[in-house]
């Protein structure tokens, strides 16, 4: 049996980090070398991953991969760090400017790095399935709409700027957003073409937010050895689609 992949897990004190942490531990096929989080912790080795502060990045142990869910203002330095070391990289911090996104296509001309906004694998599809029917119904309305928890910040998410950036290259226009916040929802994102007497809608549906961990946990063990590049999640888990 081969040596599992060694993780570093950035951003390990989120909803996503402490997802990470808790399905790797299921795993054999992969072993979390490091966590990090922005505040200095408060112990050193917990459930037996070692603890370390954003700060101290530069001292990372040997790892294969890093998974990174932290915040736009900490994702430089993970980047700079695998740039370094030579190692891939798979992100799904949002918000990032477009300097971040071009230090992203500038790094992966020496390393492998994933970006989703989304790391659901039905999302990966929807997003394929979304540009097709956009290419197929170019004089269509098209809109955007989706649903979250009141703790959620950004309007229109992520993921629906990325359904909808594969709406306009499949019809060259830009669709229309609308975002609604409420209670607990996980995350639901609908895209409708509408004309006159019909409409088609395409929809994912979000129920437990380990879906997001494991889609990431499976780009880290399928980028590990890809070639330097930058790689959408779609392309890496459904290269035939």
């Amino acid at each position: 049996m081969s040596a599992p992949l060694r993780l570093l897990i950035h951003g390990a004190s989120g909803r996503m980090g402490q997802a990470l942490l808790r399905l790797a531990a299921e795993r054999d096929d992969v072993q979390v070398v490091a966590a990090f989080s922005r505040s200095q912790p408060t112990q050193r080795v917990v459930d037996g991953v070692p603890q370390f502060a954003s700060s101290e990045l530069d001292g990372a142990p040997a790892f294969d991969v890093a998974v990174d869910f932290s915040l736009p203002q900490g994702f430089d330095p993970v980047l700079a760090l695998c740039a370094q070391r030579g190692r891939a990289l798979v992100s799904g911090t949002t918000g990032l400017s477009s300097a971040q996104n071009a230090a992203i296509n500038e790094a992966a001309s020496a390393i492998a790095v994933v970006w989703a906004a989304n790391y659901s694998l039905g999302v990966a599809v929807l997003t394929e399935l979304v540009r097709r029917a956009a290419a197929a119904l170019p004089g269509w309305d098209c809109d955007v709409v989706e649903a979250h928890h009141t703790r959620k910040l950004d309007a229109p998410s992520g993921t629906a700027l990325h359904l909808g950036a594969a709406a306009e290259i499949g019809r060259g226009a830009a669709p229309h957003y609308a975002s609604l916040r409420a209670g607990d929802i996980v995350g639901e994102h609908t895209v409708q073409f509408a004309a006159a007497g019909e409409r088609l809608e395409l929809i994912h549906r979000a129920t437990n937010r380990d879906i997001f961990a494991r889609g990431a946990l499976e780009a880290a063990l399928r980028v590990a050895h890809q070639a330097p590049g930058r790689y959408g999640l779609a392309e890496l888990m459904f290269p035939n689609l």
